[in-house]
């Protein structure tokens, strides 16, 4: 096989940009990683900072413990494999969860089948070529896997016969479309421009040097005119039909008219179990599900798929579905794979997007995983999905958003957010390859609670996860003894390094050293059982009263969770809402009934996933 020509000219001298203007000052190469990305730079006439900004917004410089991204990328560079990621299923089709949930409808149970991923994902091949290589090398080896992304990009630069860096960075996307790409290129420009540093969840401190008179075109606005979307992120339509079907049934999603019919309160977000090709078939399938966007892995694409006025059925709670934006991003939870940069930015850009234009708060009570939304009633608990999983960084999300998690409160507040650091926090989680298989040590979202302030101690009971009483497990699927970033929790004991807080009617200690905190003080209101009530129902959807729907819409059960939320007991609330049922059983639109109750309900964090208590049930208090 042959081998490209070093070039032996310094990077900065002899490589210009995009306008011509020389790289800048080499960074602080203190760090073996700093000084693999200077010297493949090097070798193939990349220029550095080109090649630090295509790595940070695949991987963030991270090595991830050698497992593969949610679209089959290895290690800093990315570099693709499917061989050795593998296919997957998808998440639509494990368990029992209904994801209308809506009682007034026969369950809607679906089989998708396996994923089958595209032919496209094997850009380590081509990388071992120009590197004389092999490809699990390129996987496993930080070192080689920069320098077959810089021979990467080094020979798409000379493929397209540019003087500059945007073309080469924009393929290196992997995007068939010219949109997707330019947003992408982008996205590495604009960092390269304002620069970034950062500790890698492997240790290694790398510099990106600012650049900040390097000017980086701007292409027309990328979403198009039928999309509901953000300025500069590629967006495309791929609509979900709505469709009649026989057996007086029809599909996917309902029409509706909100915000005026109903005020949306949440975005959910999902992972598709799923690559992006098998999952744009499926919700366009009338006989299948639906939600409103999808967001691809490689480059950041996204689709709409339902207007965001139209309700998807696509969180396993109808009440929820009724009042949410439902966003799904190519990925696999199950498998302990980990999310690229270029998505967590489109995503982060669409959020906030949405957050502003329906007023959604932008916190961890209104922006909740699949893995946040409860069941309805007691049997559907352990059938509820748990996507996107504990690898998803909410931390850097809401970053992103820049709306930071965490740090608002003064020190011993009796409400805490959870906030650990993200690289460093590393549960030891089963089942990423099956059940009983152990997960790769890494970096996690996920705080684990135990019975006693002892690593120890058994984990929680979920009786409405493990109704036979059980503990909860640490399966990766297994939420029923464990807290997320960014939710928050009342205090209930402090020992030591140990901090209690009030989860699913009992007690869950968490170590919380004081030279590194996985929870800091917060602020904010909580609930607790009114004076005389020994304990108070917990519920899974804020729905009416009886007397308030019209004789010709069938009245929804109000059904408490098998849980106990005890006097003296206290819980985050997320805010006062009323009770609303979207009446939605016929294809006739002129059917569909908003119903509204005067039951008020409040939002609570109750345990892993939100729960609703009536507001006459409870006092909201502030937490000091």
């Amino acid at each position: 096989m042959s081998r490209p020509v070093p070039r032996t000219v310094a990077v900065a001298a002899a490589v210009t940009l995009l306008t011509g203007l020389a790289a800048p000052a080499q960074a602080d190469t203190t760090s073996q990683r700093q000084r693999d990305f200077a010297a493949a730079a090097a070798e193939f006439g990349v220029p550095q900072n080109v090649l630090l900004g295509v790595s940070y917004l695949e991987s963030r410089w991270d090595f991830n413990a050698g497992t593969p991204s949610t679209s089959a990328g290895f290690g800093p560079m990315h570099l693709t494999d499917l061989r050795e990621a593998g296919t997957g299923g998808t998440h639509h089709d494990e368990g029992s969860e209904d994801p209308r949930g809506d009682d007034a409808r026969p369950a809607r149970h679906l089989q998708a089948g396996p994923a089958a991923p595209p032919p496209t994902l094997q850009t380590v091949d081509e990388a071992a070529r120009l590197l004389g290589a092999d490809a699990a090398t390129l996987r496993t080896d930080a070192t080689q896997n920069i320098r077959g992304g810089a021979a990467l990009l080094a020979k798409y630069q000379r493929d397209l016969g540019a003087k500059d860096w945007y073309g080469a960075v924009a393929r290196y996307s992997g995007s068939a479309g010219q949109a997707a790409a330019q947003t992408f290129a982008d996205e590495v420009f604009d960092t390269i421009k304002s620069g970034v540093s950062r500790t890698t969840d492997d240790g290694q401190r790398i510099t990106l040097t600012p650049t900040p008179d390097l000017a980086v075109p701007r292409h027309a606005e990328t979403a198009a005119a039928n999309v509901e979307c953000p300025k500069r992120v590629a967006c495309e339509s791929v609509p979900a039909p709505y469709q009649e079907l026989p057996d007086d049934d029809y599909g996917n999603h309902d029409l509706a008219d909100r915000p005026n019919s109903q005020k949306i309160d949440h975005i959910v977000i999902h992972d598709t179990e799923g690559y992006w090709d098998n999952v744009l078939q499926l919700v366009q399938d009338p006989t299948y599900v639906s939600w409103h966007y999808t967001i691809r892995s490689a480059d950041g694409l996204i689709a709409q798929h339902v207007p965001t006025k139209d309700v998807a059925w696509q969180a396993g709670n109808w009440y929820v579905n009724a009042k949410s934006i439902g966003i799904e991003h190519e990925g696999f939870a199950a498998k302990g794979t980990w999310y690229t940069e270029a998505m967590y930015r489109s995503s982060a850009k669409l959020v906030r997007y949405l957050a502003h234009k329906y007023d959604i708060p932008l916190d961890r009570a209104h922006i909740i995983g699949h893995d946040n939304v409860p069941g309805t009633t007691p049997v559907t608990i352990p059938g509820m999905h748990w996507d996107p999983g504990p690898y998803w960084d909410w931390s850097h999300y809401f970053d992103l958003m820049g709306a930071p998690l965490g740090g608002f409160g003064l020190p011993g507040s009796s409400l805490v957010t959870i906030d650990p650091d993200f690289a460093k926090n590393q549960p030891a989680f089963t089942g990423c390859g099956g059940l009983g298989t152990t997960c790769v040590p890494r970096g996690s979202e996920a705080v684990v609670l135990h019975t006693q302030p002892s690593e120890t101690s058994p984990l929680l009971v979920d009786v409405g996860l493990h109704p036979k009483g059980t503990a909860s497990t640490m399966d990766v699927a297994d939420v029923g003894s464990r807290v997320a970033t960014g939710q928050r929790y009342a205090v209930a004991d402090v020992r030591g390094d140990w901090t209690a807080i009030w989860y699913l009617g009992q007690q869950g200690w968490f170590h919380n050293p004081r030279n590194a905190r996985v929870a800091k003080p917060a602020i904010g209101w909580v609930v607790t059982p009114k004076p005389g009530l020994a304990s108070v129902p917990v519920y899974g959807r804020a729905y009416p009263e009886p007397e308030a729907y019209p004789a010709n819409v069938k009245v929804q059960a109000i059904t408490p969770l098998p849980y106990t939320l005890l006097a003296g007991q206290k819980y985050s609330s997320g805010g006062t809402v009323g009770s609303e049922y979207y009446s939605a059983t016929t294809f006739d639109v002129a059917d569909h009934v908003v119903v509204k109750g005067k039951l008020k309900y409040v939002q609570i964090q109750f345990g892993h996933r939100i729960a609703f208590v009536k507001a006459d049930d409870v006092r909201i208090l502030p937490a000091f």
